[in-house]
């Protein structure tokens, strides 16, 4: 009795092993694994995120010049900072001299502001001496009735000055005539602006170097980092003037060539 009990349910085992082989198998929403955004993994991407806006900058920045702003007052024993800052002022100072004095367009009564008259008494501006007028775009009349002692001289400064001007005196009138500006004129003195500005670079690269010769005198009496960093001072300083110069010539260059 007892072993027709054990077939009886190893026959219904069978069958039910053969409908579970037979039916297809799905895949329950349960059963598919998706990511899971957990605290940790929320965590984890902010890290990365943050690391690479980092590294971004870091890669942005690379190969600028770390700014180095040196108090003065803490290198007064080894150089005076802001005596160099000065001599490179006087560089950018005599360049806009330059530049008025020998870039003029010669088109108004204030293109011979300039004109600097040697007379018995003394150097004076030749609008100091004479009334400049301009009695036409061709023609420029500087009346000397002030100072007539002093249209001789005047004349010659006028006659020798980078315009190539050729005056005409008539009793104390000096009468200046105006060559028209031709484009190879401008063109000219385009160059001649690039010129001066490069000589002025030429004398901004002369005050530092002679700063750094200054700097390197220290070195036996203070750290080599200080040493280091104030030449990177001087350096970030002479780069500084020097983009003032490049921004003086454009505009110049601008005015010049309309």
């Amino acid at each position: 009795m007892a072993l027709s009990h054990v077939g009886f349910l190893r026959l219904l085992l069978g069958r039910s092993l053969v409908r579970r082989l037979s039916s297809p198998r799905v895949l329950t929403p349960a059963r598919v694994m998706t990511p899971l955004l957990t605290h940790q993994n929320t965590h984890l991407a902010a890290t990365c995120a943050r690391f690479y806006a980092t590294k971004k900058a870091k890669a942005k920045a690379k190969g600028q010049p770390a700014k180095v702003n040196i108090n003065s007052a803490l290198v007064g024993d080894i150089i005076d900072l802001d005596e160099v800052k000065g001599d490179m002022a006087a560089v950018l100072s005599t360049l806009r001299d330059d530049f008025t004095r020998s870039l003029s367009i010669r088109s108004s009564p204030g293109a011979l502001d300039h004109i600097v008259v040697t007379t018995a008494d003394g150097k004076f501006p030749l609008n100091q001496l004479g009334q400049v007028s301009m009695k036409s775009p061709q023609l420029i009349v500087v009346n000397m009735t002030s100072f007539p002692e002093a249209t001789v001289a005047a004349t010659r400064a006028l006659r020798e000055s980078s315009m190539k001007l050729n005056p005409e005196v008539d009793g104390t009138i000096i009468k200046v005539p105006i060559p028209k500006v031709t484009r190879e004129h401008r063109e000219n003195l385009g160059k001649l602006a690039k010129q001066l500005s490069n000589k002025a670079k030429d004398s901004l690269r002369r005050v530092r170097s002679n700063a750094v010769t200054q700097v390197k005198k220290a070195k036996e009496d203070h750290s080599e980092d200080t040493i280091r960093l104030l030449e990177k001072q001087l350096q970030q300083m002479a780069d500084n003037m020097a983009a003032d110069i490049d921004k003086q010539l454009a505009a110049k260059t601008k005015e010049i060539l309309g």
